[in-house]
């Protein structure tokens, strides 16, 4: 079985507990229902492809617009077809879905269109939701944006708190004995600091909640020696204000943390 189809039937079974008591209380065992999900708000469209395994798996009939097609107030997201008992079970956790990765690719999709102007990655973080990274991994990446790191077997980014333990260059230096295949950064909170990991041979940098007046600065320096990485307090009022610096890649929580949920509705037809 396809592991995120895995994930979703877990967050079905949630839904459900023992059965579904109303469903199968007034509607006919045997009466099937046409459906179609509508917007009701202009949106990047997110979710259609975990849509389709889950109609796939109940033999629901699925015709969907494309992941990352935007889309106006009332347009039909997805026609579906199948057991009306069916499509009442699946309809909050096919909603849930497809309204919280929606969310997340359209906010994606205003941040990457101010920062693309001036050649700048947006990149999301690992602040999400416990148990649903990937779905907003894959919105983020729906929406124009990397997804930055999945997991922390990824890449290596020495953190604030690992420094604790050990400076800079003997951080740096260990982790490099990691792999070869393995990127390693280094979050930083001064230009100092910053300085100091590129020459012990770091090959990005994270800066901080620093100013745009410090990331001038730092990048002064390091833009030709290292990927520089604009990190913390970044949100679509000031994002233009550190793009337009040129950092390679700025990354954010702002798209899983505070973009709202697009509305959406599914209306059966029987």
């Amino acid at each position: 079985m396809h592991p995120v189809l895995q994930e979703i039937l877990g967050f079905l079974r949630e839904d459900t507990g023992l059965w579904d008591i109303t469903s199968e209380s007034v509607v006919p065992g045997d009466a099937g229902a046409s459906a179609e999900i509508v917007a009701k708000q202009d949106c990047v469209v997110a979710g259609a492809r975990e849509l389709e395994l889950i109609c796939g798996h109940f033999g629901v009939e699925c015709s969907a617009v494309g992941d990352g097609t935007a889309v106006v107030a009332g347009s039909t997201v997805a026609e579906l077809r199948g057991r009306a008992r069916t499509l009442l079970l699946l309809e909050r956790t096919i909603l849930n879905i497809l309204m919280r990765m929606s969310g997340i690719a359209t906010a994606t999709k205003r941040l990457v269109e101010i920062a693309r102007s001036y050649g700048v990655v947006v990149a999301g973080t690992r602040k999400t939701t416990p148990g649903f990274r990937y779905f907003e991994k894959r919105a983020i990446a729906i929406g124009g944006g990397d997804p930055h790191r999945f997991r922390l077997d990824d890449a290596v980014l020495i953190k604030h708190n690992h420094l604790r333990f050990c400076g800079i260059e003997e951080a740096v230096k260990l982790a490099k004995q990691v792999s070869f295949t393995k990127l390693v950064e280094v979050e930083v909170s001064s230009p100092e600091q910053a300085l100091l990991a590129a020459q012990a041979g770091a090959d990005a940098v994270m800066l901080d909640n620093f100013t745009p007046e410090q990331v001038e600065q730092v990048l002064e320096q390091l833009r030709s020696r290292v990927l520089v990485e604009v990190s913390g307090g970044i949100t679509p009022e000031n994002i233009e204000s550190y793009a337009m610096l040129k950092p390679h890649v700025i990354s954010t929580s702002w798209m899983c943390t505070s973009a709202p949920w697009v509305d959406m509705a599914m209306r059966l037809k029987p």
